[in-house]
Formats: C-alpha cells, sequence, structure tokens
C-alpha cells in the first residue's frame, strides 16, 4: 500500500493569511507583556485572514487593551515572505489593507475570563473535539510520509535561490508493508514552485534540475534508485500568476497539511489553531492531545495513538477523554483514558501555563509546522509517570 501526504510552503496564499493572523496576535501579546500580561487580563483572539486579488481582508474578534497597527503587520508580513514585486504574484508594498476586526463577545467572555466565569477559572473559548496523534515510525513520532514532505518543503523555502519565488506545494508517497504497517520506501516525490523568470538563465530544463536537486539532497537517506521526481506536472507555473494573483489565501484552509498530513488514522478536529489565542481549545488543546499522545507512544504504551478531547464552552476541563491506539497499546484503551485524566492538566490554564503559550515567538513559528520543533508539546517528560501508571 502506499500513503501520501501534502504540504505547502509559507508562500501558498493560504499560509500567507496564516502567517498574517498570527503575526497580529504576536504583536497583540508582545503590546499586552508592556502592560503587565497575566492569565487575568490575557488578550481573547480569533483573526480571521482573506487575501486576494492585491487585497488583504482582516476580521475577526478580539479582546485586548493594546493597540496594534494592523495594516503594517499585514504588510511587512507579505514583504518579509518574499512578495515585494508583481512579478512573485504580490506586492506587500501596494497591497490593499482592510480592517474588518470587531469585539469579542461579552457572552462568550463571561466564560472564559478568570474573573468573570462563575468558577473563576478560565473556561474553554469554544465547544469543539480536538485530535492529537503520535506514532512510532519516526523519531519525531510522526508519520514519515508527514515528516518528509514538511523537510521538502523547508528546504525549498532555505535554498535561497530567487529562481523559486515564494508560492509552492510539494507531495510525497511511501510505500508500506500490507501486513506490518511499517514504512518501506519512498516512492514519489512532487514538487510544485513558482518560478520568477527573472533569474532564469538558459533552458527551462535547468530548474527542473535544480529543483530535483534540491528534493534529493534534502530527502536522500530516504531515496532509492525507484523512487519518481515529478516537478511542476503542468509544464509551467510562472510567478505572475501565483499566490493572490491566482488564488485566493484563507485562513485555516490548509489544517490537514498543518497537522497530520491526512495520514489514516490521523484524524482532524476542532477549527484552526494559529489564528487563535490559547484559551480557544481549538489551538491549546490541538497542542495538549498531541502531547498526551506522544507521551503514549514515547513510553511505550502503544506505537499509534489517537486522542480526542472535547470541550464545552466556558467550562475549563475537557467533556470528555477518548483514547484509539489501533490494537497496539500495551494495556487498554479505557485504561489510558483513566490515566489521562489523573495525570494531564488539559484546561486551557493548564495548558497555556505548561507550553508557555503566551508568546508572541510561539505564533511566528507554528503556522509554518505545529509540531517537529522545540515546542514544549513535543517534549515526552511524562513518559515515567505514564510507564509507572500502566503497571
Amino acid at each position: 500500500m502506499q500513503i501520501s501526504s501534502e504540504s505547502v510552503k509559507v508562500g501558498h496564499p493560504d499560509l500567507v493569511a496564516d502567517i498574517i493572523a498570527a503575526n497580529v496576535i504576536a504583536g497583540i501579546i508582545d503590546e499586552e507583556k508592556k502592560l503587565k500580561l497575566t492569565l487575568a487580563n490575557m488578550p481573547h483572539c480569533g483573526i480571521e485572514v482573506f487575501l486576494g486579488k492585491g487585497i488583504c481582508l482582516v476580521g475577526g474578534e478580539v479582546r485586548t487593551r493594546a493597540y496594534v497597527d494592523i495594516d503594517k503587520i499585514a504588510r511587512d508580513t507579505v514583504i518579509e515572505l518574499g512578495y515585494n514585486h508583481a512579478a512573485v504574484g504580490l506586492n506587500g508594498h501596494l497591497m490593499g489593507v482592510l480592517n474588518a476586526i470587531i469585539p469579542q463577545s461579552p457572552d462568550i467572555n463571561q466564560g472564559t475570563s478568570c474573573l468573570l466565569n462563575k468558577d473563576k477559572e478560565i473556561g474553554a473559548g469554544d465547544q469543539g473535539i480536538m485530535y492529537g496523534f503520535a506514532c512510532d515510525e519516526t523519531p519525531e513520532m510522526l508519520p514519515l510520509p508527514y515528516v518528509l514532505v514538511n523537510k521538502l518543503m523547508r528546504a525549498f523555502e532555505f535554498c535561497q535561490n530567487p529562481i523559486f519565488a515564494p508560492d509552492g506545494k510539494g507531495q510525497v508517497s511511501v510505500d508500506y508493508d500490507n501486513k506490518t504497517g511499517k514504512p518501506l520506501r519512498l516512492a514519489k516525490v512532487l514538487m510544485s514552485n513558482s518560478i520568477d523568470y527573472r533569474f532564469v538563465k538558459g533552458a527551462k530544463s535547468t530548474v527542473r534540475d535544480k529543483a530535483k536537486k534540491i528534493a534529493f539532497d534534502c530527502l536522500k537517506d530516504y531515496v532509492d534508485k525507484k523512487t519518481e521526481f515529478l516537478f511542476n506536472p503542468t509544464g509551467e507555473w510562472n510567478a505572475i500568476n501565483s499566490c493572490s494573483a491566482a488564488d485566493s489565501g484563507v485562513t485555516g484552509r490548509k489544517l490537514v497539511v498543518q497537522f497530520y498530513g491526512g495520514y489514516p488514522g490521523a484524524q482532524l478536529g476542532g477549527g484552526a489553531v494559529v489564528n487563535k489565542t490559547p484559551e480557544k481549545v481549538d489551538c491549546s488543546a490541538a497542542f495538549g492531545s498531541r502531547y498526551v499522545a506522544k507521551n503514549i507512544v514515547a513510553a511505550g504504551l502503544a506505537s499509534k495513538c489517537s486522542v480526542q478531547l472535547a470541550y464545552a464552552i466556558g467550562i475549563a476541563k475537557p467533556f470528555s477523554i477518548y483514547v484509539n491506539t489501533f490494537g497496539t497499546g500495551k494495556i487498554s484503551d479505557d485504561r489510558l483514558e483513566k490515566i489521562i485524566e489523573d495525570h494531564f492538566d488539559l484546561t486551557p490554564e493548564g495548558m497555556i501555563e505548561k507550553f508557555g503559550l503566551l508568546n508572541g515567538d510561539i505564533y511566528r513559528k507554528i503556522p509554518r509546522t505545529l509540531f517537529m520543533d522545540n515546542y514544549r508539546w513535543e517534549k515526552t517528560e511524562m513518559v515515567k509517570d505514564l510507564q509507572k501508571a500502566a503497571k
């Protein structure tokens, strides 16, 4: 059998929208810190961004004591991503920015504010379900196709070759053993990247060769003689027809890409993550559920684990906890659920403090990847506790 995963570069219009939203939140957190930021006065934000035809619309709900320049953040973000000329599909210097942000509803605030909540705690910012997943296929405890395609995207982002404009997508396919379910080999590599022809010298085939070399170099430990490489399968992708010149960008539209790459069994719940402050469990519990699943796998209690957390708006503790180890668990899934309940603080306040989520720098990083970095929710310090509890 063959399993594929997709990812996108940070210059993809949907990810540009995500990064603008995350940078607005980062800017608000930075300004709030100057005003002595605490859990009691933390900002509540849900930012939505639409990008299209040279226009950026920033909307959503915000409750904050701070002021940030939305226009400047949006423009600076786009320019930093390399969109500074019409030749690459978007020019941040000339982009129109529309501000449609509204105040947060007081009905929501009375449940999420620890000062107003009837239980004097930070209640979940919304109802919903979130899934965390981990498996033992890679040192990162993530599916191999997901890890490889993300490495591919980062390689093209950091190659420093101006031929490859900011907008791009990738996909890899991995052969798996039908009996064991373990990965065998990297079968196919697909890369689509917009080309800035201002920097192309010579035949178009040289661009394809450069792209293949970048892909090969970053994936060489997994490539064999039969691995297929495919670049820009339509035959052309001129950067002038990329990003918002040819497509729209919307926050949250690349959730499958950002989470587990569509890997079978790694479900997707809740909503967008990077455009919300962490009292909203779409954000904090996405990390919390991943943290739990990763520690279960790291403890050797399962080789594959999915954790579902459900919340009710205004209530801090999870509404329910569900575990699925796909028949790989060393103890029952029911027992794991009880261990999770006893050993993990999965309230918004607990996760905010555990993972240090009131940090603007985290928001500047997470649109690129929610995992595969030195985040606190990627640590496995609960292994010994889980092993002890499982005996």
